[in-house]
Formats: C-alpha cells, structure tokens, sequence
C-alpha cells in the first residue's frame, strides 16, 4: 500500500498526498523479522536496527529512462552479499545479541543522480511532517506510518555516486561504508567526514604503480584517464606520486567517455608513440582504440583495479592487451557466498526482488507465459533450473568487500552498544535512537578479521589499508591468462623473472623518456624533470631559432619547408597571359576597334543629317568617354607602379564621368525643350551646342577637382600586401602587388559616375513619353536601363568575392569588364544604329526642308499630343528639323 497517509473504515479508504517532494511509505501490518519485501522499487527487512544499502543493481538508462539493463554481477552479486551478510550476522550469538539488523536496500541504476534521489529514502524518519491538515473523507484523523530509521549505508559502489550521497547524508550525520568507491577525492576528511570505505583508496594505487614502474626500469610512462572522478583524480594521484619520486614522468593524455571521442582515442599513439608504457585508468575502449590505430604490440599497458583480472576488458582483444600489468585489490573468493548464492531460488529469495528478473536474464528464460512470443527460442522458466548448474557462474570481484562493510557496521554497532547499553538485553535508551557522530567514532575504531582472513580497519581518513595483488596478461601456448607476478602491502614485491612480454619474450622492453626532436621543433622541457622534453613543431610562420625556441618570420617572408629559416614570400599580380585577363582584353579591343570606327564614319559623315541630329558635339564628347573607360582595362591590369597607379586614379572615373556627363546634358536638354513646349513655343535656355559643352564639361571638372584633391591628401604609390592572402599554411602565402586604392576608395572614385549615371536615368524616365521619332530620349533611356542593371550585378560580385582568396584576380575582371560593359551598351546603343544608317541606307540621311524654330516645336508638341491620343506616328523630318535649328541657336 502506497501514500504518503492513509486511513480504513471497514472496506473504504483514501489516499492523501504526501507533504514530500520524494515520497516514501509505510510499511503496513508487522512482517516477520528479518523478512523482506518488496517496497517501491526497494528492498524492506525489519529488525531492530535498520542499514541502507546502494547498489548498481541496473546499468546506466538511455532516452530518458532512469534504468537500463540489469547488472548480475555488480548488482545482483553485491546485493546478495549484503543479505548473506545480514543472515550470518543475524544468526550470529555473539554478534549484537538479541538485536536483528535489518535494511532498505536500493537501486542506484549507475548514475549518482538516480542515487541522490534514492538516498533521501535513508533521511526521511530525521525530517517532521506536518499532518495537521490532513484529514480523511469520513473526518478521521490519518494512520501515519513512520518511516524506519537508517543508522548507516553501505554503498555504494561507483565514486561518483558515493560522493553525491555523501554530501547528503553528512548533513544528516549518517555514516556511510563503500565497498568499491575508490577515488581519492573521497579521503577528503573535511568534505566527506562520515564516508568509509573497506577498499583501498586509489592513492595507495597509484604509489603501488609507481613502483612498479620504477622496479620495470621505465623512467617514462603516458597516463590515459575516463573523464570522471575515478579515471581523473586516480591520474593526478598517480602523476603526484611519480613526481615526488622523480623517477617517472607521466604527459597525460585524457580519454573521455564520450561514444565520439572513443573513436578520436586512436590518436593516442602519436601523441604517445615515445612511452610505450601507458598507465591506464579506464578499461577496454582504450585496447579497441590501440586495434583502430593499428598499434597491436607497440604498447605495454599498466591498467587499474577497474581493469583488474577481468576477462571483459580483453576480449577479442588479447594480443593488444598481452603482456599488460594489471592490479588489484587483494581479495580472495568467498565459499559460503558461493554455497548460498547457487542455493538460491525463486521459491527462497523472495525478499530480493530483482531476482526474478535476475533468474530470466540469467537462464534466458520467462516466467510468464504471456511474455513469450511467438517463434522465441526464449523457454518458459521452470522453477527447477539451478545457479552453476544450468549457468556459469563466477564469484564477483568485491562480494568480500560488501560482506566486510557490513561486518565493519556490524562491529562498530556491537562495541557501541558494549559501551553504551552494558548488560542490557536489546537496545537501550541510549541508543534509540543511535547517534551517528557516536557511530561514526566506533566505526573508524573496529579491528576485526574479515571474510577473507585479512584484517578489517580504518585510518583517521575513513581509508582501508592499501593491499594489491599484481597481476600480468600473459598468453602462453596460444591460452591468455592472468598470472600473478607479485604484491604490494606498503612496498612492493615483484617477480620479473615472471613476466612474459608480447612476442613471447623475457627481455625487459625499455621506456625512454625522449627523443631527439626532428628540424623544425624546439625542446619544451618537462617542468621538473631535466632530462625529458616534449618536441614541439613551429608552426604557422614561425621558424626555429635555436634548440628552445622558435620566433615568427618578418612580415614579408614565411618559413622554409623545415621552418629552419625564413625565406621570402612570393609576389603575384595579375598577368597579362593570365585568364582573369585575357577576356576583358580582348572585350577592351573589341571596344576600342568598334569606338575608333564610330568615330572614323562621324568623321567621314560629319555633315549629314545623321550626324548633325545626334549632336556632332556631344556626340564626340560621349565617344570620347566610351574610349576611355575601354583604354582603362589596360590600366587595370597593368603592373602596379607610381605611373600605372596614378594614370588608375585620374581615368578609372573620368571614362565613366565624360560618358555619363554627355548623356545627362542631352536627355536634361530634351527634358527642358518638351517641357518648354507645353507651356509655350519659346525655346529654352541652354540649349545650343556651346552651352551643352560648358555644361559637360562643368560636370566632368568636378570629377577632376575630386581626384586632384585625392592626390594631394593621399599621393599615389603601389605597395605589396602581404596580408590579403596570409594564409594558415605559409606555403601559399604571397604577397599581391597592386596600387593603394582601398575598397573604400574606389567606391569613392566612382561614385561620382554612378551619380550622373542615375540622374541620367531619371531624366531618361522623364522623357520616356516624348515620340520616339522626335529625339534619343527612348535610345538613351534604354542605355541607361541596361547600364543600372550592369553594375547592379556588379556590387555583389565585387564586394562578395572580399574574402576569396583569388580576390584580386576577381574584382579587377570584374570591374573592367562592367566598365567595358558600360561602355559597349552605350556605344551599341546610340551609336550603332546610326553607323548602320550612314553605310547602309543612305537614302534616310537627307536633309529635309527646313522650318522655323517656332514650326518646328509647335509640330513636335502637337506630335506628342496625337501620338498619345491615336498612336499617331510622324515620318521623322521635324526631328531632323529640330536638332537642325537647335544646333544654330
């Protein structure tokens, strides 16, 4: 029955929530003592006195589960032992005297935050509860079951786990006895003053390896390290004591836990491949990381107590693992664990109540029918199958452990109550409750022999004397084994003449500390050993000065193929036979070929009609500027000097401005005629062939102006930048030679340009009403349209390419070809045609009868007028007649 409070009245009964954020239960009517039952997820025994227990009884959940898979050995095996424990000492007559120890054991699932949350099981009956406010339905007051009172805990098994509950049970002052923990964070007195532990901490470990490595002649060893307290505080211990003694000197190489990075782990032999020797304090990822790498002999492997004698960790892996030392807690095998764990049975276990899901993983079977499926090959469980019979079965490594931390509690509880309750028959007052301060003193004073014979004790720190068993994994006559090759109790003793290397050899392998580092690499001394360095390559743009040191090349030159010196850093520009330029030259001479012969037939044709209506003038103004902004790819591309920049500076913009300049004086020109001629038929003011050159060039002066300036507060030079393309590897760094116009500048310098250009392009909107027959307006306007979109495409592609590492050779082909561009859509457009007319139909370029001024623009508003209301479409000839007179004017 669960609920935190509940009440009867003959067959009805409710349930009221508990005050507690955890929960716990009650336990119901009396059981018999000493008999366990099943209890949220936890096992209940009564008796007088009442321990905890934590064990790993599942592995690790996954997606979000708490739990995953059950652990035989670790959890089952330990877990029995505690209640192989309990039964001897319950039985026990001279052991606590008519006092039963009873327990609430728990299942840590391998993650200390599970564990932290089943821990506050064991404070509960130490906190008040507020149940005034509870009532039953019938208004009775509620039945409260107090909760058992957990003197101590044994448990639990990983460090990690053990340090999360320590923390709360401290605070509680419950003293708590582990039987695996042992990570030397843990020996902390002033962190975890009520954690002991029967097992050795890893600090006597890591001295007992040092030793062994100085009795191995190896005056360099790597350590590899699981992220973690155990992995990670038994390397700094180890590192310490190697220290101290100065005849090791480890370079650690963590391994973390991660699915990901025990795949990286195989980096592990180049960053090592000089300490054949690693110390390990993880288990078989390490061995299958070597196998990836293809390192199978290179490594002798010194490996921890998680390690130990283990078959797990080897495998599939036995000739990477051969000649391995390993150690481990010296332990033997229990017998009575042995008799009563293979006497088990569904039928006599029931207090155990993982044992049944223990049964079916152990013998592959189901004791319900309707888990079976269909076509399983899984059987339904009998009931009659036997431990070590019908299974194998093998003793777990620390069922001595966890029989000894209950002795140790055991003990500690018979003087306590020696000493307290003298004569008495059960429990006195004095210890009812127990006082854990009290316990704690008793416990840290017990000197008992434990299951294995070996005497059971406590130093000031809660720590159990360092005794190891050391073993190698040797295969003899193709058959892996371990054997042990000596002991350590305090001080070492070692059989080399034992010890078997891969390859089957006696010969004892060496572990020097370095070797001599290759050109290119400095020395970086290891701090506190003289005689050992790390080989560290100057990188980057550094070259090596001398045995200890590398220093970064001068600006302008990278290191050699060595890095034993510097060399100079290669200067490119563009080429002409580059492909980056071969295209906007050839689109250049095509341009200058084509503007040449514009020109060379307005020349020939100066007086026609033709010629006179496009403005002989301007036109020649306009052609000028298509000329130069063609004559300036070859500027462009052109090696940088203080001419070739200066020449860049004055002509880049003033193409573009003499170009844009000529077409916004005429599309302005015929915008004020027609505008005029709505009004009346007076002609406008500045509108002859000198007052349109005035105006051209006012505007194309400014252009000018702004460049003369720009010489004078910043004079042109070319210079190598020797940044642009610094690249990570100095093997394709090169320095670009090329003028001083930033990014910046050159949108400056053409700005200007791009002004005209869109004011042009207004004016060209403006006139688009005016009949096409009239003037150029729709030919200019359509020039402009198609320019606008040209360098529109232009920004992105130039100011996008500023980090691409072929930008120079992008945005110089690209500005030249938009400049050409420009230029040719100028020329195709308003010129072409009229070349086209002048050599191919000289019939159209007559002169026509001329008229007055005042005819000829009352005929074009007119014109204008119709056109708009009829589509009306004159022949032409008061276009003619009207550039005609205006050119007079």
């Amino acid at each position: 029955m669960s609920g935190g409070y509940f009440c009867m009245e003959r067959l009805s009964f409710c349930l009221l929530l508990s005050a507690w954020s955890w929960g716990w239960a009650p336990g119901g009517a009396a059981k018999p003592k000493g008999q366990g039952y099943p209890h949220m997820n936890s096992i209940r025994i009564d008796g007088d006195i009442t321990l905890g227990g934590l064990f790993p009884v599942h592995g690790r959940g996954a997606e979000g589960k708490a739990c995953g898979e059950l652990k035989k050995e670790k959890g089952i095996h330990r877990l029995e032992a505690m209640l192989f424990a309990l039964d001897r000492i319950n039985n026990d007559p001279d052991l606590l005297p008519n006092i039963t120890l009873g327990a609430r054991i728990l299942d840590t699932c391998s993650r200390d935050t599970h564990a932290l949350e089943q821990s506050l099981t064991f404070v509960q009956a130490l906190i008040e509860k507020d149940s005034t406010e509870v009532r039953c339905v019938n208004g009775g007051p509620p039945i409260i079951t107090k909760p058992e009172r957990v003197v101590g805990v044994i448990g639990a098994s990983g460090s990690s786990v053990s340090i999360m509950v320590a923390n709360i049970l401290r605070l509680f002052k419950i003293p708590q006895i582990s039987y695996a923990s042992t990570a030397p964070d843990l020996s902390d007195n002033s962190r975890y003053d009520f954690f002991s532990r029967v097992v050795p901490s890893d600090t006597y470990q890591a001295q007992a390896m040092v030793d062994i490595v100085k009795a191995l002649k190896w005056n360099y060893v790597s350590t590899l390290a699981s992220e973690g307290s155990y992995g990670e505080s038994g390397v700094e211990a180890f590192i310490q004591k190697s220290r101290e003694d100065g005849d090791s000197a480890p370079c650690p190489v963590p391994a973390p836990r991660s699915r990901r990075a025990r795949h990286e782990a195989g980096a592990l032999a180049p960053r090592c491949r000089r300490a054949p020797a690693p110390v390990a304090f993880l288990r078989r990822r390490v061995l299958e990381a070597a196998k990836r790498a293809n390192q199978t002999g290179h490594f002798i492997w010194m490996g921890s107590d998680s390690w130990g004698s283990k078959i797990s960790p080897v495998l599939h892996l036995e000739e990477v693992a051969e000649g391995s030392v390993t150690i481990l807690p010296k332990r033997v095998s229990v017998k009575g664990f042995d008799r009563y764990f293979s006497s088990r049975t569904l039928d006599n276990n029931r207090r155990n109540i993982w044992f049944a899901e223990f049964w079916e993983e152990n013998f592959h079977c189901k004791l319900s029918r309707h888990a079976l499926k269909k076509g399983s090959s899984i059987k339904k469980c009998t009931n009659r199958e036997r431990i070590g019979q019908d299974s194998s079965y093998e003793q777990e490594g620390k069922v001595q452990f966890v029989i000894d931390a209950v002795y140790a509690m055991g003990h500690a509880l018979h003087n306590m109550h020696k000493n307290l309750c003298p004569g008495k028959v059960g429990l006195c007052p004095r210890m009812d409750p127990v006082d854990g301060v009290e316990l704690l003193k008793y416990i840290r004073n017990v000197n008992f022999s434990g299951i294995a014979g070996t005497p059971v004790t406590f130093n000031e720190n809660g720590d159990a004397p360092g005794r190891y068993d050391i073993y190698q994994y040797q295969i003899r006559n193709s058959t892996p084994e371990y054997k042990v090759i000596g002991q350590w109790t305090d001080h070492l003793h070692l059989k080399v003449e034992s010890m078997l290397w891969p390859g089957g050899g006696s010969q004892l392998p060496s572990s020097i500390c370095s070797l001599p580092c290759k050109p290119g690499e400095r020395k970086k001394l290891v701090k506190g050993i003289p005689c050992c360095w790390h080989c560290e390559r100057c990188d980057g743009y550094q070259y090596q000065l001398d045995e200890f040191h590398c220093k970064r090349c001068h600006f302008n030159e990278r290191p050699n193929e060595n890095h034993t010196s510097c060399t100079p850093i290669p200067i490119i520009k563009l080429e002409w036979s580059s492909p980056w330029a071969v295209v906007p030259v050839f689109i250049a001479i095509v341009g200058i070929i084509a503007t040449l012969f514009v020109v060379i037939t307005f020349v020939r044709y100066n007086d026609t009609p033709i010629v006179k209506a496009s403005g002989r003038e301007l036109s020649y103004v306009l052609l000028t500027g298509i000329f130069l902004c063609y004559a300036t790819t070859f500027l462009m591309i052109a090696e940088p000097d203080l001419s070739t920049c200066s020449l860049r500076r004055i002509f880049l913009g003033l193409g573009m401005s003499i170009s844009y300049a000529a077409l916004l004086t005429k599309t302005n020109r015929i915008y004020r005629i027609f505008e005029q001629g709505k009004k009346s038929v007076s002609a406008p003011r500045f509108i002859s062939p000198a007052s349109q050159l005035v105006i051209t060039f006012s505007l194309i002066s400014l252009q000018l102006v702004g460049v003369c300036i720009w010489f004078i507060v910043d004079p042109s030079h070319s210079v190598i930048d020797y940044e642009d393309q610094r690249t990570t590897n100095p093997h394709f760094a090169r320095g670009i030679l090329k003028c001083d116009i930033s990014d910046l500048s050159l949108i400056c310098l053409l700005g200007y340009s791009m002004l005209l250009m869109v004011t042009c392009t207004v004016y060209a909107i403006k006139t688009r009403g005016v009949p096409e027959t009239f003037n150029e307006a729709k030919p200019i306007g359509f020039t402009m349209y198609t320019t606008c979109i040209v360098w529109l495409a232009f920004i992105p592609i130039f100011f996008g390419t500023s980090q691409s590492a072929e930008k120079m050779y992008i945005q110089t082909t690209t500005l030249t070809i938009s400049v050409s561009l420009s230029a040719s859509v100028s020329l195709g457009m308003l010129y072409m045609p009229k070349v086209y007319i002048i050599l191919f139909h000289p019939e159209q370029n007559v002169p026509k009868r001329k008229r007055s001024l005042k005819a000829v623009v009352t005929a074009a508003t007119m014109s204008n007028k119709f056109s708009q209301k009829g589509g009306f479409r004159p022949n032409g000839e008061a276009k003619s007649e009207l550039c005609e007179n205006l050119e007079t004017q």
